[in-house]
Protein backbone atom coordinates (compact mmCIF):
# COMPACT_ATOMS: atom_id res chain seq x y z
CA UNK A 1 0.00 0.00 0.00
CA UNK A 2 1.42 3.18 -1.08
CA UNK A 3 2.14 5.52 1.92
CA UNK A 4 0.48 8.86 1.64
CA UNK A 5 2.46 12.14 2.21
CA UNK A 6 2.27 14.53 4.56
CA UNK A 7 1.77 17.94 4.08
CA UNK A 8 4.87 20.53 5.09
CA UNK A 9 4.27 22.04 8.39
CA UNK A 10 3.77 25.63 6.66
CA UNK A 11 0.86 24.31 4.80
CA UNK A 12 -0.63 22.84 7.74
CA UNK A 13 -3.59 24.69 10.14
CA UNK A 14 -5.12 23.66 13.18
CA UNK A 15 -8.17 21.82 13.42
CA UNK A 16 -11.01 24.15 14.01
CA UNK A 17 -12.33 25.23 17.53
CA UNK A 18 -13.25 27.54 19.86
CA UNK A 19 -16.16 28.95 21.61
CA UNK A 20 -16.56 32.02 18.66
CA UNK A 21 -16.09 28.91 15.85
CA UNK A 22 -18.52 26.50 17.82
CA UNK A 23 -21.15 29.48 18.05
CA UNK A 24 -21.12 30.77 14.28
CA UNK A 25 -21.49 26.96 13.25
CA UNK A 26 -24.27 26.16 15.40
CA UNK A 27 -26.14 29.35 14.40
CA UNK A 28 -25.70 28.76 10.72
CA UNK A 29 -26.59 25.04 11.16
CA UNK A 30 -30.06 26.10 13.15
CA UNK A 31 -30.66 28.34 10.40
CA UNK A 32 -30.19 26.49 7.60
CA UNK A 33 -27.79 28.75 6.36
CA UNK A 34 -24.42 28.06 4.14
CA UNK A 35 -20.92 29.55 3.90
CA UNK A 36 -18.58 29.76 0.83
CA UNK A 37 -16.14 29.39 4.13
CA UNK A 38 -17.11 25.62 4.38
CA UNK A 39 -18.86 24.96 0.77
CA UNK A 40 -15.34 25.74 -0.70
CA UNK A 41 -13.18 24.16 1.83
CA UNK A 42 -11.36 27.16 3.09
CA UNK A 43 -8.27 25.90 4.88
CA UNK A 44 -8.79 28.96 7.26
CA UNK A 45 -11.89 28.57 8.55
CA UNK A 46 -11.34 27.75 12.06
CA UNK A 47 -8.66 31.16 12.10
CA UNK A 48 -11.78 33.03 10.60
CA UNK A 49 -14.46 31.39 12.64
CA UNK A 50 -12.66 31.35 15.66
CA UNK A 51 -11.60 35.08 15.97
CA UNK A 52 -7.63 34.68 15.47
CA UNK A 53 -5.58 36.87 17.68
CA UNK A 54 -8.13 39.69 17.70
CA UNK A 55 -11.33 37.38 19.00
CA UNK A 56 -12.96 38.88 16.12
CA UNK A 57 -15.08 35.90 14.02
CA UNK A 58 -15.70 36.95 10.43
CA UNK A 59 -17.95 34.23 7.52
CA UNK A 60 -19.11 34.98 4.55
CA UNK A 61 -22.31 33.89 4.13
CA UNK A 62 -23.40 31.78 0.54
CA UNK A 63 -27.11 32.22 -0.49
CA UNK A 64 -29.53 30.38 -2.74
CA UNK A 65 -28.18 26.96 -1.38
CA UNK A 66 -24.92 25.01 -2.06
CA UNK A 67 -25.51 23.72 -5.15
CA UNK A 68 -23.77 26.09 -8.01
CA UNK A 69 -25.55 25.58 -11.77
CA UNK A 70 -21.92 26.16 -13.41
CA UNK A 71 -18.52 23.99 -12.82
CA UNK A 72 -15.73 26.46 -12.63
CA UNK A 73 -12.33 24.59 -12.42
CA UNK A 74 -11.02 26.19 -9.32
CA UNK A 75 -14.07 25.74 -7.63
CA UNK A 76 -15.19 22.87 -5.09
CA UNK A 77 -18.77 24.14 -4.75
CA UNK A 78 -21.08 21.50 -5.62
CA UNK A 79 -22.37 21.48 -9.33
CA UNK A 80 -25.78 20.55 -10.15
CA UNK A 81 -28.47 21.48 -13.16
CA UNK A 82 -31.13 21.28 -11.08
CA UNK A 83 -30.64 22.77 -7.53
CA UNK A 84 -33.25 22.92 -5.18
CA UNK A 85 -35.66 25.70 -4.16
CA UNK A 86 -34.80 28.43 -3.03
CA UNK A 87 -35.70 29.09 1.04
CA UNK A 88 -38.15 31.75 1.39
CA UNK A 89 -36.97 32.14 4.83
CA UNK A 90 -33.69 33.06 3.85
CA UNK A 91 -33.57 36.50 4.10
CA UNK A 92 -34.84 36.42 7.35
CA UNK A 93 -32.49 34.29 8.70
CA UNK A 94 -29.51 35.46 7.43
CA UNK A 95 -30.51 39.02 8.93
CA UNK A 96 -31.75 36.99 11.97
CA UNK A 97 -27.76 35.09 12.52
CA UNK A 98 -26.35 38.25 11.09
CA UNK A 99 -27.59 40.61 13.90
CA UNK A 100 -26.76 38.66 16.77
CA UNK A 101 -23.40 38.39 16.19
CA UNK A 102 -22.85 42.38 16.80
CA UNK A 103 -21.01 42.77 13.86
CA UNK A 104 -20.55 46.02 11.73
CA UNK A 105 -19.61 44.76 8.25
CA UNK A 106 -20.80 41.72 6.12
CA UNK A 107 -20.30 39.78 3.28
CA UNK A 108 -22.97 37.92 1.46
CA UNK A 109 -22.67 35.27 -1.84
CA UNK A 110 -23.86 33.11 -3.78
CA UNK A 111 -23.73 30.51 -6.12
CA UNK A 112 -24.92 30.70 -9.43
CA UNK A 113 -28.22 29.89 -10.43
CA UNK A 114 -28.68 29.30 -13.98
CA UNK A 115 -31.90 27.86 -13.60
CA UNK A 116 -33.90 30.98 -12.47
CA UNK A 117 -35.31 33.62 -14.53
CA UNK A 118 -33.59 36.50 -13.24
CA UNK A 119 -30.28 34.25 -12.09
CA UNK A 120 -31.40 34.86 -8.21
CA UNK A 121 -31.23 38.61 -8.30
CA UNK A 122 -34.88 39.28 -6.54
CA UNK A 123 -33.75 36.73 -3.77
CA UNK A 124 -30.57 38.36 -2.84
CA UNK A 125 -32.25 41.83 -3.25
CA UNK A 126 -34.76 40.32 -0.71
CA UNK A 127 -31.60 39.53 1.70
CA UNK A 128 -30.06 42.78 1.31
CA UNK A 129 -33.22 44.54 2.51
CA UNK A 130 -34.50 42.24 4.90
CA UNK A 131 -30.18 42.76 6.85
CA UNK A 132 -31.02 46.57 6.52
CA UNK A 133 -34.09 46.44 7.96
CA UNK A 134 -33.04 43.86 11.25
CA UNK A 135 -29.31 46.14 11.47
CA UNK A 136 -29.72 49.56 9.79
CA UNK A 137 -26.26 50.68 10.63
CA UNK A 138 -24.71 47.37 9.24
CA UNK A 139 -22.59 47.81 5.89
CA UNK A 140 -23.16 44.96 3.50
CA UNK A 141 -21.37 43.88 0.59
CA UNK A 142 -22.47 41.48 -1.97
CA UNK A 143 -20.24 39.16 -4.20
CA UNK A 144 -23.03 39.01 -6.87
CA UNK A 145 -22.54 36.66 -10.01
CA UNK A 146 -22.95 37.48 -13.61
CA UNK A 147 -27.10 36.58 -14.02
CA UNK A 148 -25.42 35.77 -17.31
CA UNK A 149 -25.35 39.42 -18.48
CA UNK A 150 -28.76 39.90 -17.11
CA UNK A 151 -28.26 43.97 -16.76
CA UNK A 152 -32.04 44.29 -15.26
CA UNK A 153 -31.11 41.37 -12.70
CA UNK A 154 -27.68 43.67 -11.83
CA UNK A 155 -30.08 46.78 -12.01
CA UNK A 156 -32.78 45.50 -9.43
CA UNK A 157 -29.69 44.15 -7.12
CA UNK A 158 -27.95 47.32 -7.13
CA UNK A 159 -30.83 48.84 -6.28
CA UNK A 160 -31.40 46.63 -3.07
CA UNK A 161 -29.58 49.31 -0.70
CA UNK A 162 -26.07 47.43 -0.41
CA UNK A 163 -23.27 49.32 0.26
CA UNK A 164 -20.07 47.21 -1.98
CA UNK A 165 -21.08 45.32 -4.98
CA UNK A 166 -18.05 43.13 -5.65
CA UNK A 167 -17.91 40.65 -8.85
CA UNK A 168 -15.26 38.11 -9.26
CA UNK A 169 -13.40 38.20 -13.02
CA UNK A 170 -11.51 35.42 -11.33
CA UNK A 171 -8.47 35.53 -13.80
CA UNK A 172 -7.26 37.65 -17.07
CA UNK A 173 -8.89 37.77 -20.54
CA UNK A 174 -6.54 35.17 -22.14
CA UNK A 175 -7.50 32.45 -19.29
CA UNK A 176 -10.81 32.70 -18.85
CA UNK A 177 -11.62 29.68 -20.72
CA UNK A 178 -9.37 27.60 -18.89
CA UNK A 179 -10.48 28.95 -15.20
CA UNK A 180 -14.43 29.32 -16.28
CA UNK A 181 -17.69 27.61 -16.74
CA UNK A 182 -18.15 28.68 -20.64
CA UNK A 183 -21.82 30.30 -19.67
CA UNK A 184 -18.99 33.02 -17.78
CA UNK A 185 -16.67 35.41 -19.58
CA UNK A 186 -14.64 38.20 -19.08
CA UNK A 187 -16.49 41.19 -21.20
CA UNK A 188 -19.84 39.99 -19.61
CA UNK A 189 -18.12 40.50 -16.22
CA UNK A 190 -16.88 43.71 -17.56
CA UNK A 191 -20.29 44.71 -18.37
CA UNK A 192 -21.84 44.19 -14.79
CA UNK A 193 -19.27 46.08 -13.38
CA UNK A 194 -19.46 49.32 -15.45
CA UNK A 195 -23.50 49.27 -15.50
CA UNK A 196 -23.10 49.84 -11.76
CA UNK A 197 -21.09 52.80 -12.22
CA UNK A 198 -24.89 54.65 -12.71
CA UNK A 199 -25.48 53.45 -8.78
CA UNK A 200 -22.35 55.66 -7.37
CA UNK A 201 -21.96 52.49 -5.29
CA UNK A 202 -18.57 51.01 -4.22
CA UNK A 203 -17.74 48.40 -6.85
CA UNK A 204 -14.87 45.76 -6.53
CA UNK A 205 -13.29 43.34 -8.77
CA UNK A 206 -11.69 40.51 -7.65
CA UNK A 207 -9.00 37.89 -9.07
CA UNK A 208 -8.12 35.01 -8.20
CA UNK A 209 -4.66 34.94 -5.89
CA UNK A 210 -2.64 32.23 -6.94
Amino acid sequence: KKERKRLPRWLQTPIPKGKNYSKLKNDLRSLNLTTVCEEARCPNIGECWGGGDTNTATATIMLMGDECTRGCRFCSVKTSKNPGPLDPLEPFNTAKAVSSWGVHYIVLTSVDRDDIQDGGASHLAECVKELKTQVPDLLVEVLAPDFRGDLDAVEHLASSGMDVFAHNVETVNRLQAFVRDPRANYKQSMEVLIRLKSHHLVSSLKLLSC
